[in-house]
This record gives structure tokens, C-alpha cells and sequence, in this order.
């Protein structure tokens, strides 16, 4: 927001869990009250229980970025969702359609024996298993949907047809603050989550009408929040499996960053003024640096 302030900017999310409406607390997002007044973008489109992938949102995000130029804006892209963004940036091969069957199929699979879906997608696709934590359910079922369903590895079909995105030239800046530092961030960034009342978002949106198996419930905080309603975690315990997950997350973050070409690392949080110093002159020397 700094940033946006400084270069007179509007903020484009790109975290997949704050496209929900309702999901607040769990997912960090800023209130309304606290933007500043600067404009704010993709965030609350859908009900928790809708599907969306990171082609639906490069398809909503690319015009949008247009838009904010044409009026004089600079897009500031925000989020950590890696693969958002490089569906943003590079575009995404075409890959075959769901197939909900074979989905429930490979996730039953995954429940009677854990590890199986990785383990099927090394025979399957050895190049993108290694690049996929065991433990991420959804990339590993789509990696081996789209290999099933398209007869080939997936890795054949991502490199085909990728449309990038024309008309801009990225700067990409990642915040890597010290790792002990950051533990404790979490922690207690954690904490505050739920004694902000995450456990009560939760109840309200099961009051909506949103199920318990919506896939937007998998994720880190409300799925130990939804444990802890269903009375098979404690306080405590949702916690503490939600901190030990978010820096197990934030690990792979990094991973997945430095896998990415042209990346700034900024050491520290987004609040310290160094990095914030350290941002604008990178941004000041990127707009002064010719360009073909």
C-alpha cells in the first residue's frame, strides 16, 4: 500500500483465497477501512463453495490490468499464489477439462493409502512430481487429471500454447525476511486469527449454506478451524497444526520463487522502511531503464 501510495498505484490481488467473500480473517484481507483509499481489486468475486483456478483468474486479471493503465494507474499486483501469477504473466498451456470422477477417484486413493497421488505421478510425470510437494493434494490431482485425460505428460502439455501477457513489463520483488523471524511472525499472526474470531467466520459461513467439503475449507487455517468445530482439535491444537502448516507453506513459497526468473529478494517484512526504501529504488531505477 506504501508503494501504491508512492507510484500512484491500485492493488490487484492475487491470493486464491481472498477471491472468496467471507473469508476474511483467515485470509489476512485487508478491511476496507484500512485501504486508504486506495483502490483495491479482485477480491470477494465468489462464495467459498465456487470453483476457480488460475486460468479464470489470469482471464479476469489481464483486462483488468489494462483497465489500470488506460486510466493512468499503475497495477500492483499483491498476493502469494505463485501459480496465479505465472498464469498472469506467462499464460497457461490449454490442458483437458475436469473430470470430477477421476478427481473423487484419486483423492479416495490418497485417503486409503497417503502418498499415493505423488507416488502415481512420478510413473506418470516425473519432472512435474518433482516440483510438486507431496502433501498438495490439488496440484498433484490436476497434474494427474491433465496427463490421464490428455494421454501424454503433463510437462509435454504445459509447454504448449502459453499466450504471455503483452503490453507490460514486470517488476517482481519477493519479501524473504530472516526465517527465525519470520516463525515467529506466524505465530503469532496465528494466534490473533483465531482470538479474532476465525473459528466464528467459520460457523457463519456453515450458516450460509456453504458445505464442509467446499474446497475453499481445505485450506490452512479454516480446515483446523472447522476441525476445531467438529470437535476433533482443540484450541490449541487448530493453533498449533495452523502455525506448524503456514510455515511449511511459506517454505515452499520461497521454493517455488526462486524456480522463477528476474525475482528482486527483499530481506525483511513490508513494513520495515529499509525494505520499503529498498523497493522504491528498485521501481525509481526500473521506470528510468530503457526498454526495447
Amino acid at each position: 500500500m506504501a508503494l501504491a501510495r508512492q507510484i500512484g498505484g491500485e492493488i490487484v490481488n492475487c491470493d486464491s483465497l481472498q477471491i472468496y467473500r467471507g473469508m476474511d480473517i483467515g485470509t489476512a484481507k485487508t478491511p476496507v477501512a484500512e485501504r486508504g483509499g486506495i483502490p483495491h481489486h479482485l477480491l470477494d468475486l465468489l462464495a467459498p463453495d465456487q470453483v476457480f483456478n488460475a486460468g479464470d483468474y489470469a482471464a479476469l486479471a489481464r483486462p483488468l490490468l489494462r483497465q489500470i493503465a488506460e486510466r493512468g494507474s499503475v497495477p500492483v499486483v499483491v498476493g502469494g499464489t505463485g501459480f496465479y501469477l505465472r498464469a498472469l504473466l506467462d499464460g497457461l498451456a490449454e490442458g483437458p477439462k475436469r473430470d470430477d470422477a477421476l478427481r473423487q477417484d484419486l483423492a479416495r486413493r490418497e485417503e486409503r493409502r497417503q502418498g499415493a497421488l505423488h507416488r502415481i505421478l512420478q510413473r506418470l510425470d516425473g519432472a512435474v512430481a518433482a516440483r510438486i510437494h507431496a502433501n498438495d493434494h490439488n496440484k498433484l490431482i490436476r497434474a494427474i487429471e491433465i496427463c490421464l485425460l490428455a494421454r501424454r505428460p503433463a510437462t509435454e502439455v504445459f509447454g504448449e500454447g502459453r499466450a504471455p501477457l503483452e503490453g507490460f513489463h514486470a517488476l517482481k520483488m519477493v519479501l524473504n525476511p530472516p526465517r527465525a523471524e519470520l516463525h515467529a511472525r506466524i505465530a503469532i499472526r496465528t494466534r490473533a486469527m483465531f482470538d479474532a474470531g476465525l473459528v466464528e467466520e467459520v460457523r457463519g459461513l456453515l450458516r450460509t449454506g456453504v458445505p464442509k467439503d467446499a474446497k475453499a475449507f481445505e485450506s490452512i487455517g479454516y480446515k483446523q478451524a472447522l476441525a476445531e468445530l467438529d470437535g476433533t482439535l482443540t484450541r490449541e491444537q487448530a493453533i498449533e497444526l495452523t502455525t506448524i502448516a503456514t510455515r511449511q507453506y511459506a517454505k515452499r513459497q520461497v521454493t517455488w520463487y526462486r524456480q522463477e526468473a528476474n525475482i528482486h529478494w527483499l530481506s525483511g517484512f513490508g513494513g520495515d522502511e529499509g525494505v520499503r526504501a529498498e523497493a522504491k529504488s528498485l521501481i525509481d531505477s526500473y521506470y528510468t531503464t530503457p526498454r526495447l
